[in-house]
């Protein structure tokens, strides 16, 4: 049985940005490329605006040179659709999503997330790796929740209806979401700190909240994520994704690639779900996994 797939993180508009990539043509280190999406049946793709610290251009201006990659990617390839309530995986479309990884691109203002809302953002994560003016970040060397201004941005994305994407943030800041969100959040792409004890990773507890409030939880292939060793597999993922339904039951879980290990690219999902098969879950169960918990997250937004 071949699944359709939603994928809740990818890179490539960045590399859009600074290294030329193109959805059909693959560069460099490029790894989203329609014909692998295609061959692994990704029926929809989260595409993120990630915003570089290390580049002297103004994040603001990072943002919206993505979100041009973005709108010159669908413009350009009519197979990709904005996603909507009733987008239906079954046919030849793909739906596009459009993020923000690193809430420093809004510059502070409340008016800058409205546009963005406008520009067709649905998610934002407040940090990357490091603190800033909204939150505390998972990597940063002092831990901090959110800020008064991270709360004003989260009551304004509440109402707007852009959600929160917690990867990356602290378990403080977590913990302040999970108390002042008027809506359901996420994490695109973390792991399992049972599993792997990473800063990037999520604690029991924080599963445990996020799928309570229904949220849902992208499980990531990045290896230093996964497991204390070298080379990571298929195998190690698996365990994540068993271990957050664990703790938070099948719904709360789907994928979320920043593709490392055993998976190279979107071709290898087949893969994924008969190992998942193969690890006792059923057909059913594996369908959610892979395509409806974020399909039934997202369409709140929308």
């Amino acid at each position: 049985m071949k699944f359709p797939i939603a994928d809740a993180h990818c890179d490539f508009l960045y590399g859009a940005m600074e290294y030329g990539y193109d959805i059909n043509t693959l560069r460099r280190d490029q790894v989203i490329h329609l014909p692998y999406m295609q061959q692994g049946n990704v029926k929809m793709q989260f595409f993120a605006c990630w915003y570089d610290a290390k580049l002297k251009t103004p994040p603001l201006q990072q943002g919206l040179t993505m979100v041009d990659c973005y709108n010159r990617m669908l413009n350009a390839n009519p197979i990709f659709v904005p996603f909507t309530k009733d987008f239906d995986p079954n046919g030849d479309k793909i739906a596009a999503v459009l993020t923000i990884e690193g809430g420093e691109v809004c510059e502070g203002s409340l008016a800058m997330l409205r546009i963005f809302k406008q520009l067709g953002v649905k998610t934002m994560t407040m940090t990357w790796n490091d603190n800033n003016e909204l939150a505390g970040a998972a990597q940063a060397k002092r831990q901090k929740g959110l800020t008064i201004l991270g709360r004003e941005m989260l009551r304004e994305m509440n109402g707007i209806g852009v959600a929160l994407d917690v990867s990356h943030l602290s378990d403080e800041g977590i913990r302040d979401a999970l108390e002042f969100s008027t809506r359901p959040i996420f994490a695109s792409h973390s792991n399992a700190r049972a599993l792997m004890n990473a800063p990037r990773c999520l604690p029991d507890d924080l599963i445990r909240e996020i799928a309570l409030q229904g949220g849902v939880i992208g499980v990531n292939f990045y290896g230093p994520h996964l497991a204390p060793k070298k080379t990571v597999a298929i195998e190690d993922i698996v365990a994540h994704i068993l271990h957050i339904v664990s703790i938070g039951g099948v719904d709360c879980c789907c994928f979320g690639s920043d593709f490392d290990g055993d998976l190279k690219n979107s071709s290898d999902y087949p893969a994924l779900c008969e190992a998942l098969l193969k690890a006792g879950f059923n057909e059913e169960q594996v369908s959610r996994i892979a395509y409806w918990n974020l399909h039934r997250y997202l369409s709140q937004f929308v």
